[in-house]
């Protein structure tokens, strides 16, 4: 099921719901970061519901891809966000002022062992949550599918 353009539901469930929803009324030009680092907003299909929700997540780069984490907050489940764009990687995003759908996928352990080090530069709490809890913390790669 891809994506329509259109509207979103902020999903109340995120720590970054007035974030989402500044940056989303300000089309990109407010509540871009989050304690210094980068942020985008993500439009996935909810797995159950079919309903489109939005969420706020820092992000980090890796060539033209743009990376997500998976680590609500060092909790020992998975975000929402991520058990839904594992059934339905069809995803929009929004990085400043710029929107454009992408697909995402999961980072193998070796892709993320590459790229960990730069995501725990971008946001240092990545790292505490990795050596708190059980879980793999899940790192996405958001590949634009328009260009």
């Amino acid at each position: 099921m891809a994506l329509i353009p259109g509207d979103a539901e902020i999903s109340p469930r995120n720590w970054g719901a007035e974030q989402a929803r500044l940056y989303a009324e300000s089309g990109g030009t407010e509540g871009t970061t989050f304690e210094g680092a980068p942020c985008l907003l993500l439009d996935y299909v909810g797995r159950r519901s079919g309903t489109v929700r939005r969420t706020v997540l820092i992000y980090g780069r890796d060539g033209d891809d743009y990376l997500i984490v998976g680590s609500k907050g060092g909790s020992p489940t998975h975000p929402h966000w991520y058990l839904n764009i594992e059934a339905e990687p069809d995803v929009r995003v929004q990085v400043g002022t710029q929107r454009f759908p992408a697909r995402a996928e999961t980072l193998s352990p070796e892709e993320k062992a590459r790229v960990w080090p730069q995501l725990v530069a971008l946001y240092a709490p990545y790292e505490e949550y990795d050596q708190r809890i059980e879980r793999d913390i899940p790192v996405v790669r958001l590949r634009r599918t328009d260009t």
